[in-house]
């Protein structure tokens, strides 16, 4: 069951392989063993680390390291695109070192430790022995190798430039994080985004005393909602995933063709141009391949295959002092570390809310529901809860506690048989989030 959730990295961890390799044809050597032993290191290191601390720091940390890596692609294609503007190609100092073995062997090492890291990360630390991390180990080295051996089997005509190297070797990271919730990048991007737009928007209208202005209409007002929608952080997402590798696409694009006016030969400057373009035509394949990659990491990202626990609400009533009991035992046990759904019901009016056991072993009472996003739920899975309208990940360290996407805490009292909570309270505080939210619920109208 270990090997089979982890076939997606392997063959992501070939692929990468396979194209730093071709991106370092003179130093395939230095490559292949800087991989391996990458490879081992980050396994190795991954596995201590995981083991050592609990929770999400590890996840935390992996996460940052992909990130920092999307953050350097933006650099790579920006330079890129920007050198080829340029009406003359001159190979500066900077492309000798990346040329270079130091480069080529220090870049495949990182890459190794960090697809190493990444393979920790998919084994159950718990009962996980060193066995399994030799055979993982062991696999990767394997894989390692027999990209060695394809490599050499590709027609010569597919090259691959430093920045088309970037991008498929840091579209195939983010794409392995897409297959793990904990590790997904896209969906915490895109709930970034919606918050600094909404946060934006509020702050300049605030300031600039908007809602009073007499000269604006209220169709306006329907236009401006669409940056409060979950849309906005969608699109905006995507700009920022996608545009680094479009970037790429045309600075190959967009390379300006050798010159041949000095060459009296009309078929011999005819052919030259010919061999540039199609040398040119063959460099694009890498680039288009890492867009389809980071397209399905975006997939993975919105329909994860991850069955999320989402229990039917239980309905629950108040004493005549307004209080409501939950036992520790009973129906269900509280204490069995899983999400608890309730439904409290009163005049007309209905709260949603759930009890769990934190892994500090302490209870802890919520809405199901945020104050920033629609009130859709939460579900939970692989140590985390995710919110089902933004889908973003909550450590089950940090449930319980205030601000974010964070389900909003309640005040309850904890007795040996189990939870008392107030109707009341419960009530109002499940209409003060509902309303501080019908502005997304509507659109931002």
């Amino acid at each position: 069951m270990v090997l089979v959730k982890l076939i997606s990295l392997f063959i992501s961890w070939a692929a990468i392989v396979l194209v730093l390799l071709r991106g370092y044809p003179g130093r395939r050597p230095i490559v292949s063993a800087a991989c391996i032993a990458g490879f081992a290191l980050g396994l190795a290191g991954g596995g201590i680390l995981i083991r050592a601390f609990t929770g999400e720091l590890p996840f935390w940390i992996i996460r940052g390291v992909v990130a920092g890596s999307l953050i350097f692609f933006w650099g790579v294609s920006v330079a890129a695109f920007y050198r080829s503007t340029g009406r003359r190609y001159v190979r500066t100092r900077d492309e000798h070192f990346v040329a270079s073995s130091i480069y080529a062997g220090a870049f495949s090492l990182i890459s190794g430790i960090l697809m190493g890291w990444l393979c920790a990360s998919r084994l159950p630390v718990a009962d996980s022995p060193v066995s399994m991390y030799m055979i993982v180990a062991l696999a990767g080295a394997t894989l390692a190798l027999a990209a060695y051996a394809l490599e050499k089997l590709l027609p010569a005509e597919i090259t691959v430039s430093q920045a088309g190297l970037a991008a498929v070797v840091v579209s195939l990271f983010l794409f392995c994080c897409s297959t793990m919730p904990r590790l997904d990048l896209f969906s915490p991007l895109t709930m970034k985004v919606m918050k600094f737009t909404h946060d934006f928007v509020h702050q300049f209208f605030e300031s600039m005393l908007i809602p009073d202005h007499l000269f604006i209409r209220s169709y306006l007002w329907d236009y401006i909602g669409l940056l409060f929608g979950n849309s906005v952080g969608f699109w905006g997402g995507l700009i920022i995933w996608f545009t680094p590798v479009v970037l790429v696409i045309l600075a190959i694009q967009f390379e300006r063709l050798p010159l041949v006016a000095h060459i009296r030969q009309g078929a011999v400057r005819r052919k030259l141009l010919a061999a540039a373009i199609r040398e040119r035509r063959f460099r694009l394949v890498i680039p288009v391949i890492a867009l389809v990659i980071m397209a399905a990491a975006v997939y993975k990202s919105r329909y994860p295959t991850v069955e999320y626990w989402d229990p039917k609400p239980l309905p629950v009533s108040a004493d005549p002092s307004g209080e409501i009991f939950i036992p520790k035992k009973g129906e269900v046990n509280l204490e069995d570390g899983k999400l608890h759904k309730y439904l409290f019901k009163k005049g007309g009016k209905e709260a949603r809310f759930f009890v769990l056991m934190t892994p500090q072993g302490k209870l802890t009472v919520a809405l199901d529901a945020c104050a920033i996003c629609k009130p859709d739920g939460y579900g939970q899975a692989e140590g985390t809860v995710i919110c089902y309208y933004c889908k973003t990940l909550i450590p089950l360290e940090t449930v319980g506690k205030p601000g974010g996407c964070n389900p909003v805490p309640i005040n309850f009292t904890e007795k040996e048989d189990g939870v008392r909570i107030d109707g009341i309270t419960l009530i109002n505080d499940w209409g003060n989030t509902v309303q501080a939210t019908t502005r997304i619920k509507e659109g931002g109208k």
